[in-house]
């Protein structure tokens, strides 16, 4: 399956979708525009991502503007980090 397939599942025809699968997690990336992406939970485990989750502890500690989860990264850089995560 695609990245782009796996990262943007949620969204369809530019209309969210508030469910999330079994074993996958909704995240909202971005530095101005928030995007929403649902991950596999197996991302949480890898320490790329970890770094990420520090940075969003860093800058939100448990209040996330979002309502959920939000990493402060541009959007790319979450689809790079993301793709490279698919492949391993």
């Amino acid at each position: 399956m695609a990245i782009h397939k796996i990262l943007r599942r949620s969204l369809s025809a530019g209309k969210r979708s508030t469910e999330v699968p079994k074993g996958h997690l909704a995240v909202y990336v971005g530095e101005s525009e928030m995007k929403r992406f649902v991950i596999p939970l197996s991302y949480l485990n890898h320490p790329s991502f970890q770094e990420l989750l520090c940075q969003a502890e860093e800058e939100f500690g448990y209040h996330h503007p979002m309502g959920g989860l939000t990493i402060p990264c541009s959007e790319d850089l979450f689809i790079d980090l993301t793709s490279h995560l698919s492949r391993t």
